[in-house]
């Protein structure tokens, strides 16, 4: 599943992880954003040895989703050595979502 944690700074998070990390930016009111929950403790579940999924709550955290231009919600950033490398706006099933982190895990 994903993880709500603490971190100093959002670099800090990704210099932190060794593997890729996926960052879903959501909100609480965002209804397609309930939608990804389900989907992403699948996908953690699947891919827990291959990639790390955090959730940033852009209502908390507006700066960091100016700055890596969240425009729709739920949006999935895919960063790998601190750099974005792949993107998703709205929904994705499971499947297709691990089809996609599969190649660059």
């Amino acid at each position: 599943m994903s993880v709500k944690k603490q971190f100093g700074s959002f670099d800090e998070l990704l210099g932190s992880s060794q593997l890729p990390v996926l960052v879903d930016f959501y909100a609480p009111w965002c209804g397609p954003c309930q939608l990804m929950t389900g989907i992403l403790d699948k996908v953690s579940e699947t891919m827990k040895d291959k990639v790390q999924i955090v959730k940033i709550n852009t209502d908390n955290y507006p700066d960091l989703a100016s700055q890596f231009k969240i425009y729709a919600l739920p949006t999935l950033v895919l960063f790998k050595d601190g750099e974005p490398i792949d993107r998703v706006e709205g929904v994705i099933q499971a499947d297709q979502l691990c089809d996609r982190l599969s190649a660059h895990a």
